[in-house]
């Protein structure tokens, strides 16, 4: 069967930064729904017409993944406001951030803290891939065709891909 929308493509990669730098590797299958959620539409188009054993290299500038690096994501935040013993690389939904915080806040964020200073952290609202140029190497493992469920869900149950609504370059996804 070959890749079209509203299939469901198991996949796995190799995604590296532009200087060749490995950032993800994916050796067992996951299921994306194609003509969905789950995966940016250059991805999608890469994939058209492909067949499970296929073999697909593509490169993502910025803004066909996961967007530009905003600065306005980050914030600087009294450290007394967490939990003892918060350290870089944490992250907090930013629907239970805690009370105190700076209000414009987009609460519809995953934070990471970037860094930690004996009196403040400072909390990143942006993927941690925003900004950057990746290079996939993809390999086609399976193809089958989408469940009603999956089509009504817009999704196979997978989100490596799937960008928070504040995240520029949300509207990348179909």
């Amino acid at each position: 069967m070959e890749i079209s929308e509203q299939c469901v493509v198991g996949l796995t990669w190799t995604l590296k930064d532009t200087l060749g730098e490995v950032l993800d590797v994916l050796d067992e299958p996951v299921e994306f729904l194609v003509g969905g959620d789950d995966l940016f539409a250059a991805i999608e188009a890469a994939l058209q017409g492909h067949e499970p054993g296929a073999r697909v290299q593509l490169q993502l500038e910025p803004e066909q993944g996961f967007g530009d690096f905003n600065d306005q994501l980050l914030f600087l935040e009294p450290r007394t406001l967490f939990p003892e013993g918060t350290e870089e690389g944490m992250t907090f939904d930013g629907a239970a951030l805690p009370a105190g915080v700076n209000p414009d806040m987009p609460r519809d964020v995953l934070y990471t803290v970037s860094e930690v200073y004996p009196e403040h952290l400072v909390l990143d609202g942006n993927h941690p891939l925003a900004g950057i140029a990746i290079r996939l190497d993809i390999t086609v493992r399976s193809v089958r065709e989408a469940t009603e469920e999956e089509i009504g869900r817009g999704t196979a149950g997978t989100g490596f891909f799937k960008v928070p609504s504040m995240a520029p370059g949300n509207d990348l996804l179909h």
